[in-house]
């Protein structure tokens, strides 16, 4: 079965992927767990100061109501602290399809699956920012 992995202690996961702006999280889901959740190596809220982040990473869980079932460990790089928990709230929704691919229609319809491709717009020559220009003078 595509997605469900095996660790040394034969016990198995389910891992989603998920990316924001810079961010990249690599989120595993853990089945028979006492819902606690691990970000790089650290608890939830010691990881997240705001409760708005905290909350966000478990909207998945919550919105197909698994949020006691899974002990969930998360690898996350890159990116600020909102663009992390944004990274993690895609990933433990495209692991949730890997657990039950009839999640689908309930984390499409509370919008998880839909990756945010906002991102830093570039610099461009002849302006001081992406889109800020000099001040013009006319004489």
């Amino acid at each position: 079965m595509e997605g469900v992995r095996k660790t040394v202690a034969d016990t198995q996961y389910y891992e989603g992927l998920g990316r924001r702006k810079t961010a990249t999280a690599r989120v595993r889901l853990h089945p028979g767990g006492d819902g606690s959740i691990v970000v790089n190596n650290k608890p939830v809220d010691e990881y997240f100061s705001r409760d708005w982040d905290t909350k966000h990473v478990s909207d998945s869980l919550v919105a197909t109501n698994n949020a006691g079932r899974f002990t969930m460990t998360v690898l996350v790089k890159g990116g600020g602290i909102t663009g992390q928990a944004g990274a993690i709230r895609l990933g433990v929704a495209r692991a949730l399809l890997k657990v039950d691919p009839e999640y689908r229609s309930t984390l499409r319809q509370f919008g998880l699956l839909t990756r945010d491709p906002r991102a830093k717009e570039r610099k461009k020559p002849g302006l001081k920012r992406a889109r800020k220009a000099p001040q013009y003078t006319k004489r």
